[in-house]
């Protein structure tokens, strides 16, 4: 919770970049975000070796990705947010007896994933809205930025089912900027597209109220809730 206080309004009216995981980000000039605040979410290190840098922020809130990718998310050099559930998923080394994370870098946060509603504070209670993009806006907010831009945020995904259903990959991954993001064996959820876009519309509208603005950069991207921008405009 300490650690939450401290980033509170600590990025006052700064920009800052949400990088989804969309097949977009092949045709996305990553390399102009080097000097830019960054949240990265799930698998998204998979790009870092390519990248030669990581996001500032990383989180994810999904127990599947969690639970199959703990030591790959431990590993990473910066602050990581993940949900107060997947406690129990981390390695009992890094925890103390009270149940906390021994390592200062590992932040927890209180998601849920019922009782819709976008929270100004981070220390409070978040709803999950089908998609760890919104998690990242509302940190986002919680630290005061006043422009938050979207990419990777594709938005579409060739792989159907009912929402939420936990399924098993086949084989490559068409839905995501890396084809073994999740590989064939990896265990994920379909995604409740129209959940989400209720979500984005609750962030769209807390950020306008507060005089504050998302934008979605997404290369060909299929979201239509925030206003659009043309990546490379937002460089000169």
């Amino acid at each position: 919770m300490s650690q939450l206080a401290a980033l509170k309004d600590a990025h006052h009216g700064e920009r800052c970049f949400i990088v989804g995981n969309g097949p977009s980000l092949k045709h996305t000039d990553l390399s102009r975000l080097r000097y830019e605040y960054t949240f990265g979410m799930n698998r998204i290190y998979l790009l870092f070796p390519q990248l030669g840098f990581t996001t500032t922020y990383y989180l994810s809130v999904n127990d599947l990705v969690i639970e199959q990718c703990a030591a790959d998310i431990l590993a990473l050099p910066v602050p990581k947010f993940l949900s107060w559930r997947a406690r129990d998923l981390i390695q009992p080394a890094l925890m103390t007896s009270g149940g906390f994370s021994a390592d200062r870098r590992l932040i927890f946060l209180h998601t849920t994933y019922t009782g819709p509603r976008f929270t100004l504070d981070a220390r409070q209670r978040m709803w999950e809205g089908a998609t760890v993009t919104y998690i990242a806006l509302q940190l986002a907010f919680h630290m005061g930025f006043k422009q938050v831009i979207l990419i990777g945020v594709d938005h579409d995904f060739k792989t159907s089912g009912k929402p939420n259903t936990t399924v098993v990959s086949q084989g490559d991954d068409p839905d995501h900027f890396d084809r073994n993001y999740f590989g064939k064996g990896f265990r994920w959820q379909l995604p409740d597209l129209e959940t989400s876009e209720r979500s984005y519309r609750m962030a769209r509208l807390a950020y306008a109220d507060a005089g504050r603005e998302v934008v979605d950069a997404t290369v060909g991207g299929k979201l239509t809730v925030f206003p659009k921008v043309e990546y490379g405009s937002l460089f000169r």
